[in-house]
């Protein structure tokens, strides 16, 4: 009896110290691996995290012009853990391009039973519309920090300078109704081995974003560049060289429509020469960091 006691004892040590390797295994994994940022267009991404969270952004893909068209379908994004969304117009909730009044976020989230993280008043006409259910509609503002995943997974909200309103369509009658939107936003995601991603949202420029880059330190911005609604080539360098000063810009939000004309071509060329090293995607294209 004794020695079976002994036995249990060893084992359950063995298997505790087992556990407790694995775990330790895979939390040094994803504070060592890499984040995979997939653009799918415009202010579309899908961003993995190294232990393998999957976030979406702003997502606009059955209706979008630039999205690979073997890219189009949103059971094709496989597994996603959280849904996050800058502001209400069609081309970030995903209602552009659509002719059944549906929403690419709405479907996602139905979909995959991912969370809906966003500015507290959008996400609120999201729930009085039906759109989403309180418990899957999460609201917080500027400033607020969420850890959806635990403290290793950290989203905070930052301003950003545009409009947010909801258009909605009656599939029948094609009739618009525009609701209120809440005010735009964009986030830093900071993750597992502590790089920190940018995504501004829709903006123009504004002076706070030399303090978002002294105080949160981004790595990654992920830049609106097209002009019209958001900042302008020149804008987004003058941003970037004098203000954000991050080691990373994936260029954005421009050429999905014709009056988004700003280019990654003019960018650069008004960026000159600086230590931000800029990667002119395509959409479809994922780089590691």
């Amino acid at each position: 009896m004794t020695l079976n006691r002994r036995n249990a004892f060893k084992l359950c040590g063995a298997l505790v110290v087992a556990l407790c390797l694995a775990l330790s295994g895979s939390q040094l994994l994803a504070q060592s691996g890499k984040v995979e940022v997939h653009w799918l267009g415009q202010a579309t991404f899908k961003i993995t995290t190294p232990g393998g969270k999957v976030s979406v952004i702003d997502p606009f893909v059955t209706g979008n012009p630039k999205t690979p068209v073997d890219q189009k379908d949103l059971a094709k994004l496989g597994k996603v853990d959280l849904i996050l969304v800058t502001h209400g117009h069609g081309d970030h909730v995903g209602t552009a391009g659509r002719n059944d009044g549906g929403s690419d976020l709405v479907d996602l989230a139905k979909r995959t039973g991912a969370k809906v993280f966003g500015p507290a008043g959008l996400i609120q006409t999201m729930i009085d519309l039906g759109w989403l259910t309180g418990e899957q509609g999460v609201r917080f503002g500027k400033s607020g920090k969420v850890q959806p995943f635990g403290p290793q997974i950290e989203i905070t909200q930052v301003r950003a300078e545009h409009s947010s309103e909801l258009t909605v369509a009656d599939p029948a009658t094609k009739k618009t109704t525009t609701h209120p939107g809440g005010e735009p936003a964009g986030f830093i995601i900071q993750v597992e081995n502590g790089f920190k991603v940018y995504h501004m949202g829709d903006t123009g420029l504004f002076g706070d974003m030399k303090l978002i880059a002294d105080y949160y330190k981004p790595d990654l911005v992920l830049m609106p560049i097209g002009g019209h609604f958001v900042m302008d080539p020149k804008d987004a360098a003058y941003a970037t060289k004098e203000w954000l000063k991050p080691k990373f810009v994936i260029p954005m939000h421009y050429g999905t429509f014709p009056v988004l004309k700003g280019t990654p071509q003019e960018y650069i060329a008004a960026l000159g020469q600086t230590t931000t090293k800029v990667f002119a995607i395509n959409p479809g294209d994922r780089l590691e960091f």
